[in-house]
């Protein structure tokens, strides 16, 4: 069977399981199939697929039928121009979350402190653009910081990352010039709303803290001042709807808070800092 043929079949079985763009989704798993960049599929409509090749597709697309993650099935997201490891052990990388990473880089920093790192996507772009930076990863789950560690091997920073098993601070030592985290977020209402893709196999750990979503920040907010170096900064991710309750958690706290939108224009992220300072 050539390899338009195949994609024939898929975007049919993708379509019917509700897949919303299931001829971009066939057409990634088709090119991690076949060990081809994306762009080389438009070419090769035409060629036989090989049966190993045709084998794989053919599972990729079962399990992307079942809503499985497209970067849990390849097991890579990019972020910010890097390949980073996925499991169902971690969050997956969305491009919002390179905004986090643009307002970093506006300022210098030499140490930084990524709450809930999961893949470690957010310290180890920051620590592969300043070569002279440190950083901590902390996440409660032993699960997740096994794949950032193995990010940071893939990327060469390893010997300045360390990653901690950590609930928020509590077992972080030293002050940061940077303190960031994309933190759960997603309330209870809203996770009743999340598409099968996220709430069926992302880690709920990693979605939702329960509640209004807001207890990270409330947490971040009380306990950042001892662990913020002098002139440093707090830059976090929030939902959509949820940025005027952000910083008036912070502005309670003593902290000036600028807002910051993402590629749709919606408030996404915070950068802290303490007035005092």
């Amino acid at each position: 069977m050539i390899l338009q043929d195949h994609l024939r079949a898929a975007v049919s079985v993708l379509t019917e399981a509700g897949v919303a763009d299931a001829m971009r989704d066939a057409r990634v798993l088709m090119a991690h199939a076949l060990e081809v960049d994306r762009s080389r599929i438009t070419l090769m409509l035409y060629d036989d697929v090989p049966a190993a090749a045709g084998v794989r597709f053919t599972r990729a697309i079962e399990a992307r039928a079942k809503r499985q993650p497209i970067a849990q099935i390849i097991g890579l997201r990019e972020f910010y121009g890097r390949s980073f490891r996925v499991t169902g052990d971690v969050l997956d990388p969305r491009p919002e979350t390179e905004h986090m990473i643009m307002a970093a880089l506006e300022a210098p920093f030499e140490r930084v402190l990524d709450l809930g790192t999961g893949t470690g996507c957010i310290v180890l772009t920051l620590l592969a653009e300043v070569a002279t930076a440190t950083g901590v990863g902390a996440d409660v789950s032993e699960a997740a910081l096994a794949v950032a560690r193995g990010n940071a091997n893939d990327l060469g920073v390893a010997e300045r990352a360390v990653f901690q098993t950590s609930d928020w601070f509590d077992a972080i030592d030293g002050q940061f010039d940077l303190i960031l985290s994309n933190p759960p977020y997603i309330t209870d209402a809203e996770m009743a709303e999340l598409s099968p893709d996220v709430a069926d196999w992302e880690p709920h750990l990693a979605l939702t803290p329960g509640g209004d979503g807001l207890a990270p920040y409330r947490v971040i907010a009380r306990a950042a001042d001892r662990y913020l170096a002098k002139g440093g900064r707090i830059v976090l991710e929030f939902g959509k709807d949820q940025g005027a309750a952000v910083a008036e958690i912070f502005h309670a706290e003593g902290f000036e808070t600028e807002l910051r939108q993402d590629y749709a224009g919606h408030d996404r992220n915070i950068i802290a800092t303490r007035q005092t300072n």
